[in-house]
Parts: structure tokens; sequence; C-alpha cells
């Protein structure tokens, strides 16, 4: 009888026990469970009350999440996971319940509008719960968790939750405000945990810390925190790549810890005391960057300004000649305080500009040209003022880094040794649009009376205009080799008065495009017939050279997509009321393909254009596209494939190449510009427009990422009727187009090719692969 008695308590006992673990134990929430954000208390506390799940209050309103309670204080709520981040805030009245079904953790908003906050991923839910390693879980009727918050990290990594390989950390807007900020940190598929700023494509290129865990670590590395406040990193064998954190810290029930991606982008690891009375004290006992280090976190501030420490905070400045994007916002970063052109037209000498110093203020290492052996900071300086193109000059002996806009993650260290050099516009100011000729002080650079009196030649005929007026006889020169390439008696010009062209093109009333050498306008003449008038813009010397070279290349190409004159492709794409549809992009396209690849391999003489962008590209009144502005090409002889000149085209359409030392420049430039130019027309935008969210700035950058998420879609507007497949294509064979290494791109013919189905577009390489690597 005792024994039986015995194995009765026993069995008592262990019921009690496994029913105490179980999920239906007094803390566990059941299904129809609710709380309102109005009701007391308003969550559903863990068995310690360490951890919370429920509403927490958010600006006006409130949000759902997960925190460690201070019992000390109840408003004071470190939140360690929020659900819907994006989400704005609920109303008071708002209700969360546990659907009677299991299905589901629901959010019934005041106005009955209902969103899941929690949803099994296999069978229903039979019971719910906040545990006290603040993992807020459902169970199904096995026992079996079938959903948990740890799977789905938000800002913050608690003891016994992991950070799975393609997953990312993301900051908090503010301590205040939970919805996504400005940081992440990925775990990625090679092992490395990397912290990017979240404007930018996560590669090595935008990285501001990582774990520099090399490809050996092994498959499915993962971030851990261990309960004595280790941070390691482990793969799928349980072997321990990395230690971020010895760990050793003190373990018992009173000690938290949680690692966190804070709001200014530093990666922490604190400790939570709790007290007897359940208040919480916190401290941090590690930081992935140091407190003094701040502003290397890139994405700090904005572009065009840098980050400078001010006291335990940090501050966003502009460099002299720029002024905030938003004197409210001085994080948005900044712009030039005054406008320029899209091409290198305007004044641009010492006359203009000065060099204002900035002693150690560091920019992103983005420099279009780098000069070495500079034995003076003058000299940098110079080579600044000399160049259009550059607006910021870093100089640290004995090297000179020259940089354009925009300028990306700047910063003051003040070990850098680094002289930033910025050139500050003298004087006025230009708000945009062409500077008007003053013929009382004779100022401006342009000044037509001059070319009138030198030459009697300012403008030109259309290239179609002088070319079906002498085709047959410069054939028949050519063939004969009678006379060197570069003589321009070649072709016969007819000079006109300054008088006669200002009638014809109504005072240069419309400009259709503009070049390396100056601007074109659309003009009428012998009754009717259209043309296209050039006025010279650079000094004589150099505009005339320009002039008569594009003469003589226009001289001996004869293709439907060469010359010919309207509107120009810019204005089509980027100012027109009417935007082409994407039937017609495609077909515009196709056309400009055709001519470059004419060009590079069906012409009698091999040309690269150097110069190609949607300013140079002309239309007529089908909208068909015709190559313009000859005056920057190079012609290439019978057996050569590349040459070596000077830096040559417009900023933004260049290739990688021209800005390196000693490299050739092939016709494969022209593909770069041209995929470029692609992308432009697929997405009918600039390649740089600083008006964007910064992570859309640069097209190549925004187009690579993406294409890479499978979200190409939002490339263009959902009113353009896009078939998706072609625009998928489309900008696959612009990515290969600007691949870095220009052996890598493809030729025009296989662009055509690629353009019209013939052969497969293959997936294209990352534009920042030769960096990653």
């Amino acid at each position: 009888m005792k024994l039986f008695l015995l194995i009765i308590i026993i069995f008592i006992y262990l019921f009690s026990t496994s029913q105490a673990q179980s999920p239906r134990s007094n803390y566990n929430i059941a299904p129809g469970s609710t709380l309102y954000t109005n009701s007391s208390p308003n969550f559903w506390p863990s068995p310690s009350g360490h951890f919370a799940f429920g509403f927490y209050t958010s600006g006006n309103g409130f949000k759902v999440g997960i925190w460690l309670v201070d019992g000390s204080n109840r408003t004071n709520k470190t939140i360690v996971w929020t659900a819907r981040r994006e989400d704005p805030v609920v109303s008071s009245g708002a209700a969360l319940q546990f659907s009677v079904d299991g299905s589901r953790v629901l959010l019934r908003n005041s106005n009955g509008e209902v969103q899941s906050i929690a949803e099994p991923t296999q069978s229903s839910a039979v019971a719910a719960s906040m545990l006290d390693s603040g993992n807020f879980v459902l169970y199904d009727s096995s026992s079996r968790i079938v959903w948990a918050s740890f799977d789905r990290p938000t800002d913050t990594l608690l003891v016994g939750q992991k950070l799975s390989q393609n997953t990312a950390l993301r900051s908090s807007t503010s301590l205040t405000n939970q919805s996504v900020g400005n940081f992440e940190l990925w775990m990625e598929p090679w092992g490395s945990l990397t912290a990017f700023p979240k404007i930018s494509i996560p590669v090595t290129k935008y990285a501001y810390w990582s774990s520099f865990t090399d490809s050996a670590a092994g498959q499915n590395v993962t971030l851990n925190l261990g309960g004595d406040g280790r941070l390691y990193l482990e793969n799928s064998t349980g072997y321990t790549v990395k230690n971020l954190t010895e760990g050793g810290l003190s373990v018992n029930r009173t000690n938290l810890y949680r690692a966190t991606l804070d709001v200014d982008g530093i990666f922490r690891l604190y400790q939570h005391q709790v007290g007897t009375n359940g208040s919480l004290s916190s401290k941090i006992v590690w930081a992935a960057i140091n407190e003094e280090d701040r502003c290397q976190v890139k994405g700090t501030c904005g572009l065009n300004s840098y980050c400078s420490l001010r006291g335990s905070g940090t501050a966003c400045l502009c460099p002299p000649g720029f002024i905030y994007n938003d004197q409210q916002r001085p994080q948005d970063g900044c712009k030039l305080n005054f406008s320029t052109g899209d091409d290198c037209l305007e004044d641009q000498g010492s006359n203009s500009y000065n060099i204002s110093h900035l002693e150690n203020i560091y920019w992103e290492p983005d420099e279009y040209d780098l000069i070495n052996h500079i034995p003076h900071e003058e000299t940098c300086s110079n080579a600044c003022l000399g160049d259009c193109n550059c607006v910021v000059a870093k100089y640290k002996d004995p090297v000179c880094y020259k940089h354009k806009l925009p300028l990306g993650f700047g910063m003051k260290n003040d070990s850098s040794g680094i002289k930033s050099l910025v050139k500050v516009r003298i004087g006025g100011f230009p708000k945009g649009g062409d500077r008007i000729v003053n013929k009382k002080t004779g100022k401006d650079f342009v000044i037509i009376g001059v070319f009138l009196t030198a030459f009697s030649l300012i403008v030109f005929l259309s290239a179609l205009y002088l070319f079906y007026a002498h085709q047959i006889w410069s054939y028949k020169v050519t063939s004969r080799g009678a006379s060197p390439p570069d003589v321009v008696e070649e072709i016969n010009m007819r000079s006109f008065s300054y008088e006669q062209l200002v009638l014809a093109t109504k005072n240069f009333e419309e400009e259709i495009g503009r070049g390396g050498s100056g601007r074109v306008y659309k003009g009428s003449i012998n009754g009717g017939k259209e043309v296209a008038v050039k006025k010279l813009i650079k000094m004589v010397e150099e505009g005339e050279s320009e002039f008569r070279n594009e003469i003589k290349i226009i001289g001996r190409t004869h293709h439907k997509n060469l010359v010919q004159l309207n509107g120009s492709l810019a204005n089509l794409l980027f100012t027109s009321e009417q935007r082409p549809s994407w039937n017609e992009r495609r077909r515009i396209a196709l056309e400009i393909a055709k001519g470059i690849h004419y060009l590079h391999d069906e012409c009698e003489t091999r040309i690269i254009h150097c110069d190609i962008k949607p300013q140079n590209i002309l239309m007529d009144e089908s909208w068909t596209a015709k190559i313009s502005d000859f005056g920057l090409s190079k012609l290439l002889k019978p057996d050569q494939t590349r040459t070596y000149t000077i830096l040559r085209g417009t900023r933004g359409y260049r290739a990688p190449e021209w800005h390196s030392n000693n490299s050739p420049i092939t016709v494969k430039s022209d593909v770069y510009s041209f995929g470029v130019m692609l992308l432009e027309i697929v997405c009918c935008r600039k390649n740089m427009d600083e008006t964007l969210r910064d992570q859309e700035v640069v097209l190549i950058d925004w187009a690579y990422h993406c294409y890479e998420a499978g979200e190409v879609q939002n490339l263009v507007i959902e009113e353009d009727h896009v078939d998706m497949e072609e625009l998928e294509k489309m900008v696959k064979i612009g990515l290969w187009c600007v691949e870095t290494e220009f052996s890598l791109r493809p030729t025009m013919k296989q662009v055509i090719l690629m353009m019209e189905g013939f052969v497969a577009t293959p997936p294209p390489p990352s534009p920042y692969s030769s960096i990653r690597g």
C-alpha cells in the first residue's frame, strides 16, 4: 500500500512538472486571449517578468513589440523586437488577439483594420508563450514551436538567438522610433559579419566594419550570443569560427545580455543588471567601433557633407561652397550653392574659382583621376582648378586624387594626414541656364564676334547635309587613298555669315544637343531645309580643331542612324512631357546600338566615338535616333584596335579606363557609355540624380540592386506597361556593358544580338566584382 501511494505521489509530481513545462502552463497564452492598448496590463509577461510582449507607446500611438521590463520605472522600456516596423503606429483602442482557431496573432486597429503579427508556418497553434529568453513563440499540439520572434530579428540579438546567413540586423530610426533606420549588419553567405549604410548596395566598397572572416569559415555561419556575454561566429558543424567578445561575464538570472545595432550604426553589446526591486541598470561592455571613431560609420552624413565629432555626438558639416539640402536635417547632406550644366561648358578656370583648404577631411576613395609624384600641394590645387570635372582634390604626399560629385561618406580624421582641396566659385553664382553673351563687357568666354572675325565660320551644317553634298566625291577620294585621313580639305565646306545663321536658327532659339566643343541648335535654310548649327564655345584653337575633326569623321561615315537632327534624346527622356513608350525606348536603344556597331566594325575607317550620351543622340520627327557630335572621336588605323589619348568624353559616361594611367582606349569605352545610356533609356532618368533617395542617386548602383533583389520593376513607373522579361533582359545588357573590366564587356554586335533575342543574355557580374574579391 505504501509503495502504491509512493507511486501515485511520484506520478502526480511528474505530471505537475510536465504541465508546468508544457505549452499549457500558467504562463502560456490560450487561443482567444486579447490585449487592448487601454487595458491594464496591455502586455503578456515572461515567467520571470524580465520580458514582455504587447503594446508599447510610440509617438502619438502604439506599436507591438518585446521589451526588457524595468520594475522600478514601467515607462522605461528597452525595446528588443518590433512587429511590422515600417507600419504606422496604431491608435488607442487597438486590440492584439491570439485568434480562437490558433491560426494567427492579429492586430486589430480601432477602425477595424486587421493585420497579422504572427502566423504559424505549418499547423495551427494551440498556445503562445513569452519566454524568459525574450523569445515570443507559438506552439502546436505536439509542443513544437511553429513561430518564433527569434527567427525574425530586428535590431537586437538576445542570448540563444542566431543571426543566420543572408539575414541582417537593421538599426532603428531613433531611440523613440523603432522603424528601420540607416544601417544594416549582414551575416554574409561566406561567413563574414559586415556593416553597411542602408542607402548602399551591400558590397565591400561600402562596408564600414567587418569581422573579416574568410571563406574558409565553412558553411552556414551564424552570429550567436552566449549566456556569459560571448558574441561569436559558428559554422554548421558547431565550430567557433571567431569570437567577437571573449565572454566570461557573470551568468545568473539577474544578468541579461543583448547585442544591438544602435541608431548610430555601431554594433554594441549591453549588460543589464536586474536589482532587488526589479530595477534595470545597463552598461556597454563591448562596441565594434570605438566612441572616438564614430565618424567611421558610413552614412552618418549624407552626400557632399562630412562627419565631425561634437562632444558625445557627431555633426554633419558642409564643405566650403556647399549648403545643406535641408537646414532642418543636416544629416541629409549638402549641395553646391550654385548650379552647373551637364558638361564642361562654363568657365571653369582659375579666374572663376579658388581653392579652400580643409585639414584631415576625408571622402570615400572614389576618385576618377589619380596623379602620382606630385611634389607640392599647390600642384594638386592647380590640377583641380584646370579640370572642369574636379570638385575636390585630396592630397597626401606625393599623390593627388581628383573627385567629382557626388562626394560620399565624408569624415574628419585627425590622423589621416589628408588635405582636401575644395574648388570654390568666386563672385556671383549662376542659377542655371545658359550664360548670356554681354556685348558691352565682352567678358563671357563665348563671344560669337571673335569667331566671326577670325574665321568667318562659327557654325556648320548638319553632317547629313554635308555628306549628301559630297558623298560620291568623298568615297572616291577615300578609295583611291589620294589624301591622308587627317586632311580637312577632303570635304568642301560652305561658309555662312553670322547674320544668315542668326536668321536660320531664330537667334539660336532651340538647342537640340551639346558636346565637347559647343552647343547645337536647330535651323532652317534654303526654303525649309533643316540643319544643325553648332556654336563653338571653347577657346579658338581647340574649338576649331574639334570642329574640323568632327567634319572629317562625319565625311567618312554613312549610316541611317548617324547624324540627323531634331530634339536630342536627352530632351525626350528627361524633360519632354510625352515620354516614349516602352516599345519606342527599346527601338531607340537598338537603333543607337546599330549606329555604334557601324562605327566600330562596318565603317571603312574604324571610329571610337568617345562621347556617347543622350545629348549626342539627335531625334527626328519620327523619333528615329541619330548619333551626332564627333568632335572628340578617334580614328583607328586599319591594323589598330586600341589607342592612347587625353581624357575625353563626359563625366558619368566615361569608362573606368579613361581614369587609369597608361590604360589603352578601345571601342569597349563606347560600350560602357552605351551601357549607362541604355539604363537611362530603360528607366527614363539620368544616370546621376541627387533629387532621388540616396540609394537611387547612382543609376548603375540602383539598377544592379534592383536586379539582384528581383525587383527590376522598381526601375520603371507602373504606367509604362513594360514587358517584365524584356525589362530584365535590357537591364542585364546594360549591366554587362558597364562592367569595370573592359575585356568582359560585350561587343556592340553581341549587344545587338542579345537585344534582338538571337542569343541568350547571361546574368551579369556585379559592377563591383573586382572590388569585392
